[in-house]
């Protein structure tokens, strides 16, 4: 089942970034995120609740767009 919150996400090796476009059309970037939390990402169910429970808040981060 898609995501209602998150409609895709990539991971950058060499910054940590970890990058969310939601379903609303904004991007943003959250900086050194640990790659395990991204593997843990692409296995949880829920994308949004575990950007609410793992990501936001916990990371320094930025609007692309």
């Amino acid at each position: 089942m898609p995501s209602t919150v998150v409609a895709g996400f990539s991971y950058d090796n060499e910054t940590s970034t970890l990058q969310v476009t939601y379903v609303s059309g904004s991007t943003y970037a959250y900086k050194n995120v640990p790659l395990r939390l991204y593997n843990e990402m692409k296995a949880y169910r829920s994308k949004g609740s575990f950007l609410k429970h793992y990501i936001k808040g916990k990371f320094e981060f930025e609007k692309i767009r």
